[in-house]
């Protein structure tokens, strides 16, 4: 027998689906959306907010061209991402394991394990600041309960009910819409600078391009839609497309139209950011912003209470529905490297280890919070390690996506070949500039 048809034999049955399959009508597309939306909305954490009120604050409009160029880099690699665990079964740490040298899945694991601790521990710091803004306490207390609970949810909550509370919970990322309108934008000015790129050519500006870059193509979301697509697989009782590659048309659809709308909808938003805190913070000379709670303080005396309100909270919310994915991504890697039991849909007791790693890492988060380690330079580095990882890691998944050996008669067809390089290509110049700069 095949290893990949044994180890799926193998592996025990999904406890309870989410849903039926996609069915046409009523309800239809909402159920075609699930690992690409997730992901698309856990990309706007608070650590990837206080990017873009960064950005808002200190170029205005300027850098708002910056979502519509990244769209379609960000779209095509998470859909490579998704596209490698349905055809192979498996996720990105095994697809590595199987087809190249050891010593490269351990660095992958080690740095993508660093680099999510870091994020981690600012989202979580963030999520703590944000609720004292709003409830005022202790910070530090917050931050532990946010990740107390986060590790409960997850470990706990059955995978069709998890599911589904990330699904929806990508709705609250609509608060920074309602903060948009809050703010009195002047739609004039912020859509042509959205549609027509004002290039500078100065540290500054490449600078906020490569930050922008770093926070919209993370490797910790190349693993966790990867791993999701083969929870999806699981929950179907579905085989791999490279084993039943006559489902390939509808599913790979399926993949082509929720991470479009997820990436979609993660760029929307970051988008809302950039000009909220441009109409507000920027038009009021608040132009130095290093964090998302500081956005949101400085929010409160230039654009009112309710703008300051919306922004704090949604702080909570997207770091809520962005941690679990963190941590999630950080144990998918760890339990591919030793061969553990893996996955969401597992019972604690059938995947101790796996649940493990992801307490351990969100309490290391949380763990930095409570150390001397400045968080704005915990995020600089955590930016670091991702742009050593991310550009390494795309031309290795692009590899991976174009070998028959690998993924069948289903390798990328041209469009995405080359966009998919393309994206690579701009990350590793981005990386490049983030050293030289």
């Amino acid at each position: 027998m095949d290893p990949l048809t044994a180890a799926q034999a193998a592996r025990p049955p999904s406890p309870t689906p989410l849903v039926t399959p996609p069915t046409p009508g009523r309800g239809g597309f909402w159920r075609k959306l699930g690992p690409g939306l997730v992901t698309g909305a856990a990309d706007d954490d608070p650590s990837g907010i206080a990017t873009y009120s960064q950005v808002g604050a200190q170029f205005g409009y300027g850098l708002a061209w910056t979502m519509l160029f990244s769209f379609p880099l960000m779209t095509v690699i998470q859909a490579i991402a998704a596209r490698i665990g349905c055809v192979t079964g498996v996720g990105i740490a095994q697809n590595l394991r199987r087809h190249y040298s050891p010593w490269l899945l351990r660095v992958v694991i080690v740095l993508l394990l660093v680099a999510n601790v870091i994020n981690l521990g600012a989202d979580l710091g963030a999520m703590g600041a944000a609720l004292g803004l709003l409830a005022p306490g202790p910070e530090q207390l917050y931050t532990v309960l946010f990740g107390i609970v986060c590790i409960l949810l997850e470990t706990f909550l059955s995978y069709a009910r998890y599911a589904a509370v990330l699904k929806w919970a990508t709705l609250c990322l609509f608060t920074y819409v309602a903060v948009v309108f809050a703010a009195h934008v002047p739609w004039g000015t912020a859509l042509t600078a959205t549609l027509i790129p004002h290039i500078s050519f100065d540290s500054t500006h490449a600078m906020a391009l490569v930050a922008i870059l770093g926070t919209t193509i993370s490797p910790y979301l190349f693993f966790w839609q990867a791993a999701q697509e083969v929870e999806e697989l699981h929950r179907r009782h579905a085989k791999p497309l490279c084993v039943a590659p006559r489902d390939a048309g509808p599913e790979l659809k399926r993949i082509r139209t929720d991470t479009i709308v997820g990436m979609g909808v993660s760029n929307l938003i970051a988008l809302c950011i950039i000009f909220a805190t441009a109409a507000t913070l920027n038009a009021s000379g608040v132009t130095n912003i290093q964090t998302s709670s500081q956005a949101a303080e400085a929010l409160r005396p230039v654009a009112g209470v309710l703008t300051f309100w919306l922004f704090a909270a949604g702080i909570i919310a997207t770091g809520m529905l962005a941690i679990p994915v963190l941590a999630g991504s950080a144990a998918y890697g760890v339990a591919e490297l030793f061969r553990w039991n893996e996955g969401l849909d597992h019972r604690f007791k059938e995947a101790k280890a796996f649940y493990a790693t992801i307490a351990v890492a969100t309490l290391g988060g949380v763990a930095l919070n409570f150390t001397s380690l400045d968080p704005v330079k915990a995020l600089y580095w955590s930016a670091v390690v991702n742009g050593v990882l991310a550009a390494p890691l795309m031309a290795v998944m692009m590899v991976l996506a174009m070998n028959p050996r690998v993924m069948g008669r289903l390798t990328l067809p041209r469009s995405m070949l080359i966009f998919g390089w393309l994206a690579t290509a701009v990350m590793a110049a981005a990386t490049l500039g983030f050293f030289v700069i």
